[in-house]
């Protein structure tokens, strides 16, 4: 057995096959590049029975991951991370299988560890040296925590109002950090200028093809902790995309290896902020892809995102999944970040907590029914954010006070 059964890069768009063993980017048709595999032939020597003796981090799927050599795997044990009953939240809500996949439990707190884990691990197969990107946060902070354990040097731009605790995990990290009075789309910019200009490793959202390889995981941890039992329903907050993309992936590769059937697919949700919703506006128009969203603004920082370029595929795997595309209320994402940390005693990022505003919706419009098994994807830890939560009316004892209730 080989180590990684990768094949070669494919474009969704256009169809056009790349070398996997060469440094790539987009396609030339400016689509990103998706991995493929060998799954045919992986199938007859690879089963789900195969997992239980490995490893509980993600690269425990490294079969169906694009690493060809272990000595280049940069890890730090993230993967197969909790997967909760949400019971009194569920029976609050209407939704009595209501279950959370919590991504805050996992190194540099967020779901973004699993993109950076494969996609350093690949660069350094690939001979990467320095690599730049554009981040709302959690994702630069993670790319340039694990660049540097890769011995890779990150540049890092991101917008001023990123979570401040993200910017001290790239400055400590080593990472050259940059912010932008702008957004993650005014950091882009800056980012290609430099990519063009000094020939770096383009790792933005999607312009690299492997970070999408480790948010599947999410995917495959998903079924494996259902013991492969598909859901009825998976809550996905949704800005670059990539997590809803990968998911889908993951789907349609344990339906090819037969681990899965293929006639019952769980219906995929892509949850935004009301203040920034382009996702939800091509859906609700049925288009094929969004438009730039002017304005863009809310809380829930790793939504941020005005324009995906991955945006046909989120869109695609609605589509094909009969899924949707649902916006929450900033007091909304505020309200259900309190009700699961004192329902569920879990303090949940601001995106996670979009999610399960949003299933909350979805049950009273009858989109989601009571019988079903619904799955909300926490990104990452809540005191990421400490400045959203406002402490009022807190009682100042002097040391001679009693607490009388």
């Amino acid at each position: 057995m080989h180590y990684s059964y990768i094949s070669h890069l494919e474009c969704p768009k256009c169809h056009e096959i790349y070398s996997q063993e060469v440094i790539q980017q987009l396609c030339e048709c400016g689509s990103p590049l998706l991995v493929r595999y060998k799954l045919n032939e992986l199938k007859t020597t690879f089963n789900k029975e195969d997992l239980k003796n490995r490893e509980n981090n993600l690269w425990r799927y490294h079969e169906i991951l694009p690493v060809k050599n272990k000595e280049n795997i940069i890890s730090l044990g993230e993967g197969m991370t909790p997967f909760i009953a949400m019971d009194k939240l569920g029976n609050k809500i209407l939704i009595p299988n209501l279950y959370m996949k919590d991504e805050g439990i996992i190194p540099t707190g967020s779901f973004k560890t699993r993109g950076a884990s494969v996609g350093i691990s690949k660069a350094k197969e690939l001979g990467v040296e320095q690599l730049a990107m554009p981040t709302n946060g959690n994702a630069g902070a993670a790319w340039a925590l694990y660049s540097a354990r890769a011995g890779i040097k990150a540049t890092i731009v991101m917008p001023v109002d990123a979570p401040s605790i993200t910017r001290r995990e790239v400055y400590l990290s080593g990472g050259n950090l940059y912010l932008v009075d702008g957004l993650i789309s005014d950091a882009g910019k800056i980012v290609g200028k430099l990519v063009k200009e000094k020939g770096i490793y383009d790792a933005s959202t999607l312009k690299e093809p492997y970070r999408i390889e480790g948010k599947k995981t999410m995917g495959y941890e998903i079924l494996e902790q259902l013991n492969w039992e598909v859901p009825d329903v998976i809550l996905y907050p949704t800005g670059g995309g990539v997590g809803i993309i990968g998911i889908y992936k993951a789907i349609l590769e344990l339906i090819e290896l037969g681990w899965i059937p293929a006639n019952k697919l769980p219906r995929l949700v892509a949850v935004q902020a009301e203040n920034c919703a382009p996702i939800v506006k091509a859906w609700e128009e049925r288009k094929a892809e969004s438009e730039l969203w002017q304005n863009a603004q809310t809380s829930a920082f790793g939504i941020n995102v005005p324009k995906a370029i991955g945006d046909f595929l989120v869109l695609e795997s609605l589509y094909k999944t009969n899924g949707c595309a649902i916006a929450v209320s900033e007091a909304d994402i505020l309200l259900a970040q309190k009700e699961v940390a004192e329902l569920e005693g879990n303090f949940i990022c601001p995106e996670g907590a979009a999610t399960f505003a949003a299933a909350k919706l979805l049950r009273q419009q009858q989109w989601i029914s009571e019988d079903e098994k619904v799955i909300c994807l926490n990104t990452g830890q809540g005191i990421k954010y400490p400045e959203l939560v406002e402490i009022e009316h807190v009682p100042l004892l002097q040391p001679e006070d009693t607490i009388n209730r």
